[in-house]
């Protein structure tokens, strides 16, 4: 019996085919594995942000409704599994190594991220799972995600410029491909967006023979919870496009409210002791982190930014965001498994500050004199290395594609 270690190498080793945008490999996988993206229903979420904060919100709730659930997303912060899990709970090594080798065999020519998906599909078909909460990886039209039936409910939260290189250079653009997860007889949430990303949205979908409807249109039957499980202004308007999710599951509103009061999404202006930890890694979220530190109180010369990014990010722009929040600033160089990150000393020359070694350097620096809040963000796979290492948690290879 192949062990996690010998899974994940193989699954490490299709990092080159990047995450591969056409669903004509994934189709083929699937078939071959008895269609296991059938045997549940799905709720489908794209967004340029907010999308895995809204995933988990949903899944939050359909889990205090009694559903039984799988919950899909990416990227992971420490452990491969967080990206699969039943019932709130990540798979275990042992289960998580036999499904990612079925995958692995079954699709033999699937890429790092095809594979996942495909092994999420596989453990939610072995758990037989109720419902499905799917994030979509990158777009909609061409995601691995997008192999899906009609979904029973789905929804695209916000439409910021990122992944311009795959997606396209306005937001227009960018929401064509994310109305891509539109399909015949399904109603589309949409978050809050300008009129023209609607109706670049509405185009793709009424094609599909799809409708929308804005979530702010949406009845929901409830008020929001004064406190959300996940901290944040914006959060806010993630929690209102799941409670209309949690409604079209058949969620009842007691369920909607416990689940949005107790969800957890780790890394998302998650505080641990002294640091707080956002994986703000485009400029839009870089706005929404600033807006919430600045909202805190705290003095800029009491706040330190240890910042890192991936060199095709616009870590220029959020740095633009970030910079007045704090006075003392680090630089740091995330460690990534498939892309290049941004150097430290150019992120300096643009906003004065230090370019540490290394994230340890960073924190050790700032050791000797603490500041009032330690901000740690810019990627993902940063927020991912602090928060092992605060929390002292293993942690598999970080994998930005």
């Amino acid at each position: 019996m192949a062990t996690l270690v010998d899974a994940l190498t193989r699954q490490y080793a299709r990092i080159p085919l990047g995450m591969r945008l056409g669903l004509s490999p994934m189709r083929q996988a699937c078939a071959r594995a008895g269609h296991p993206e059938r045997a549940f229903r799905v709720v489908h979420v794209a967004g340029t942000n907010g999308k895995g904060s809204v995933c988990a919100m949903v899944e939050s709730i359909a889990r205090a409704a009694g559903i039984r659930t799988g919950m899909y997303t990416s990227p992971h912060l420490c452990r491969f599994a967080e990206r699969i899990r039943v019932d709130g709970e990540a798979l275990t090594d042992d289960a998580l190594a036999a499904i990612l080798t079925r995958a692995l065999d079954e699709g033999p020519d699937l890429s790092f991220f095809e594979t996942a998906t495909l092994a999420a599909f596989l453990a939610f078909r072995e758990a037989k799972v109720d419902l499905a909460v799917v994030e979509v990886g990158l777009g909609g039209r061409l995601d691995a995600t997008n192999v899906i039936p009609t979904p029973v409910a789905a929804a695209i939260t916000r439409i910021a410029l990122d992944h311009q290189d795959r997606l396209g250079n306005t937001l227009e653009a960018i929401a064509r491909e994310k109305a891509g997860i539109a399909k015949a007889g399904l109603d589309l949430l949409l978050g809050e967006m300008p009129g023209s990303v609607k109706a670049a949205i509405d185009e793709v979908a009424h094609a599909a023979g799809a409708t929308t409807t804005r979530v702010s249109d949406v009845p929901l039957g409830v008020s929001l919870p004064d406190t959300l499980g996940l901290a944040g202004a914006h959060q806010r308007d993630n929690a209102r496009i799941a409670a209309a999710l949690g409604t079209r599951i058949g969620a009842p509103v007691s369920a909607i409210l416990h689940g949005l009061q107790q969800v957890q999404w780790p890394g998302r202006l998650e505080r641990i002791g002294d640091v707080l930890l956002d994986g703000a890694h485009n400029p839009d979220g870089a706005r929404a982190l600033a807006a919430h530190v600045a909202g805190l109180g705290i003095p800029p010369e009491r706040v330190a930014l240890v910042f890192g990014a991936l060199a095709d990010k616009d870590w220029a722009g959020m740095l633009d965001a970030l910079a007045p929040v704090a006075t003392r600033r680090l630089y740091v160089t995330p460690q990534a498994a498939s892309r290049g990150a941004a150097v430290a000393s150019e992120m300096a020359a643009r906003h004065p500050g230090v370019a540490a070694d290394s994230l340890d350097a960073a924190l050790g620096a700032l050791a000797a004199n603490a500041p009032s809040l330690i901000v740690v963000c810019g990627s993902l796979v940063l927020v991912g290395q602090a928060r092992a290492k605060l929390l002292g948690l293993p942690r598999d290879p970080p994998v930005a594609l």
